[in-house]
């Protein structure tokens, strides 16, 4: 009689609440993804680029992993629509750090019910574990909504964790650019490459072609961040203070 009346119960809360399924993907889809992630060698995987710790919103039970400066990320907005920054940096994590991926949580409306109000609650959570990270609650990689396919949501996936050790790759780089790799720095000359596992991917990129030169223009989050590309190395950063690190 209890779970009949659970589950009467908790699809009206949905209803109440104003919440319907965020996900596109079918049952069959989320269960095989949430098993073939969670389970074996491909439940290991390696950070693409250098990212940063920081509060979960609104939500103390959970830590954000994220590429971006906390006044960069663009996962909710206030009621004047807004970015909410998510809190102030509490760790940094270089690329190339290992974890293990020991949940996948899609946003259906069952699940957004159980998610603190003032959180990316529409969005698929990958739940990690993150070797190295200071003791804390759970972390969380937040992923872009509505993958169609199993393979759209793999590739939104492995846009942030690589399935191989990216350690061989990083070790041709120039020490400097090693050692900018493990403080999220971008350097004059540095490679395209390097500058993403820095960085992160931009918001957008700008190509130009001057004569035999291609010109490129990365431009991440708000704008406050430009790298300029010249034939696949750095000849200008433009960028504000970097965040700080909380105590």
């Amino acid at each position: 009689m209890k779970r009949l009346l659970a589950l009467l119960v908790l699809p009206l809360l949905a209803l109440a609440t104003g919440c319907a399924s965020q996900t596109l993907l079918s049952a069959e889809d989320r269960t095989k993804l949430q098993r073939d992630l969670t389970t074996g060698p491909s439940s290991e995987r390696y950070l693409k680029a250098s990212s940063y710790l920081t509060p979960f919103f609104g939500d103390a039970s959970k830590r954000l992993l994220t590429p971006y400066p906390p006044d960069e990320v663009r996962l909710i907005n206030d009621t004047q629509g807004n970015p909410i920054n998510p809190g102030a940096v509490q760790a940094l994590m270089p690329a190339g750090t290992k974890v293990r991926v020991l949940k996948v949580e899609f946003p259906t409306a069952m699940v957004m019910v159980e998610r603190v109000l003032y959180s990316p609650r529409t969005l698929p959570w990958v739940y990690l574990d993150v070797e190295g990270a200071p003791p804390g609650p759970p972390v969380v990689l937040v992923l872009p909504p509505m993958s169609k396919t199993r393979e759209d949501f793999l590739a939104e996936l492995d846009r942030h964790l690589l399935d191989h050790d990216p350690a061989p790759r990083i070790a041709r780089f120039q020490p400097r650019f090693q050692e900018a790799l493990k403080q999220k720095k971008v350097l004059e000359d540095m490679p395209e490459a390097a500058v993403e596992m820095s960085w992160g991917a931009p918001e957008s990129i700008r190509r130009t072609l001057d004569k035999q030169q291609v010109n490129q223009e990365w431009i991440y989050p708000g704008s406050k961040r430009r790298v300029f590309i010249t034939d696949g190395l750095v000849t200008r950063i433009e960028e504000g203070a970097p965040p700080a690190v909380a105590k």
